[in-house]
């Protein structure tokens, strides 16, 4: 679409929306930003004040009068009045992500997953960094007439995590690199896929807005469903979602429990991890390697914390391959890369109590991950706002593996009667594991605090949302912090 004089109408103001409204002004489209909070802040619009409208407090039907695009942040619903109206009145809808791969230059690297996306994001970010670095390249530009996508300049890292990448695509060139994490919320709309996907895992997650497991498992597969031929799959063998998902694009499987055939990643029996790859699509240089089969570093030397991240690490490398990115720099990242923030985090050793910051785990399935990572005792600080998700499982590991659980917040009490269930259910190997009821994450932290000693942990993993209480994840994990380095 040329959107000069196009009206737009963009429903929710926060960081995708207000990106996306920013570059339609300058594309000179008439754009209205739209959001349910009347208070919203706009300081960061200022500088457009007489070049766009605002519809705060509501989204009202009367906004489609004369619309000739819908464009819905991450955060907004599919079902809510005005996009069903849309729909009805035959309003295309959009959102950020689409309209980047509709402009963007480059090739793109995009990255879903029901948990380690954003590790495996900023892994792939890192190791095409390094590899570009080590390349030895030069900025300038290529006498061949072909797409130059051999001699990349930069490696620009966002989407669903950091900056929206919209913001950044006036300046990304053809021989750039996009490595792009995708939401499901922002999946369920696009009709364009990455020249690399990667799917890190499917399980449950996100039902409070997807309703049924079908229709996220739907949203998420949205990130194959546009590959031809020539494009790539990254999917993970070891989950029984993706292990039975297959497109025509080219596949590379990862895993830590066997040898895939044929190409990909995965850990041998004796702790290595191994990449192999016949024939590398994209290529860092000229002189990149077309074929890699290479160990490219034992488990023992990640600094990253458990079995999860091991996936991860797979998953980014087998990326990383296909854009001829040599071994040596998986290894490079690989064994240095001490992960994100509020993703497990250690944040005080006081007094031989570890505290960690683990505030990214909003379902069940990434607290357990978590729990598994740790032999010592665990104190686990769990709540927020539940995602209409299955608890049992999570109950049960908690009264396996925890010293203590201290649950928070709104779904505290649900994920309290779900732990009683469970111990009724099973044997718990005569160990007595305390549940402690608080209203907040803060004075869970101080009874955290009460009943810790030498050789604890204290894990934050809520395993819910943060929005009962906070903006989001990382501000839930950032005032974790700061009440755990408070002084008593």
């Amino acid at each position: 679409m040329t959107w000069q004089g196009k009206r737009v109408v963009i429903l929710g103001a926060a960081r995708q929306g207000t990106a996306l409204a920013r570059w339609l002004v300058a594309q000179g489209a008439r754009v209205t930003l739209s959001d349910m909070n009347a208070h919203v802040d706009l300081n960061g619009l200022a500088d457009l004040n007489g070049q766009m409208t605002f519809a705060l407090g509501g989204h009202p039907l009367a906004l489609l009068d004369d619309c000739d695009a819908l464009c819905l942040s991450g955060g907004v619903p599919i079902d809510l009045p005005i996009v069903l109206e849309a729909r009805r009145r035959g309003v295309p809808l959009s959102n950020d992500a689409q309209i980047f791969f509709e402009v963007c230059p480059a090739p793109i690297i995009g990255i879903t997953g029901s948990a380690g996306k954003t590790t495996t994001t900023t892994l792939i970010g890192e190791m095409l960094k390094c590899a570009v670095a080590d390349s030895g390249l030069r900025v300038g530009e290529s006498d061949s007439p072909q797409p130059v996508i051999q001699h990349p300049k930069s490696v620009w890292v966002g989407g669903n995590i950091g900056n929206p990448l919209i913001s950044d695509v006036q300046c990304i060139q053809p021989n750039d690199f996009v490595v792009m994490e995708l939401s499901s919320f922002q999946l369920e709309l696009m009709t364009r896929s990455p020249r690399i996907a990667c799917i890190t895992n499917i399980t449950p997650n996100h039902l409070d807005r997807h309703s049924t497991m079908e229709a996220y498992i739907a949203a998420k597969r949205h990130i194959l469903d546009f590959q031809t031929a020539d494009d790539w799959q990254v999917l993970s063998a070891d989950n029984d979602v993706t292990a039975g998902m297959n497109t025509n694009a080219r596949t590379l499987w990862f895993s830590t429990c066997a040898e895939p055939q044929g190409d990909g990643a995965w850990m041998d029996e004796d702790g290595n991890l191994r990449i192999r790859i016949s024939d590398c699509g994209l290529r860092i240089a000229d002189s990149a390697q077309s074929a890699i089969d290479e160990i490219i570093c034992h488990r023992r030397e990640l600094l990253l914390m458990g079995e999860h991240n091991i996936l991860n690490v797979l998953a980014a490398s087998a990326v990383c391959a296909i854009a001829g990115a040599p071994a040596s720099v998986m290894r490079q990242v690989a064994t240095t890369f001490r992960g994100v923030a509020h993703r497990l985090q250690l944040i005080r050793d006081d007094a031989g109590v570890r505290w960690y910051d683990d505030s990214i785990a909003t379902a069940p399935e990434r607290l357990m991950a978590a729990l598994k990572c740790f032999d010592q005792p665990v104190i686990l600080l769990c709540g927020g706002r539940d995602k209409h998700l299955p608890w049992g499982e999570a109950a049960q590991l908690m009264l396996e593996r925890c010293k203590a659980v201290i649950l928070f917040g709104e779904m505290g009490p649900m994920v309290g009667e779900e732990i009683g269930r469970t111990a009724g259910e099973v044997q718990n190997a005569g160990r007595s594991v305390a549940c402690i009821m608080r209203q907040t994450l803060q004075e869970a932290v101080e009874a955290a605090r009460e009943i810790a000693g030498k050789g604890d942990v204290v894990l934050l993993s809520p395993g819910g949302t943060s929005y009962d209480a906070f903006k989001d994840f990382a501000e839930r994990g950032d005032r974790f912090r700061k009440w755990v380095n408070q002084t008593r």
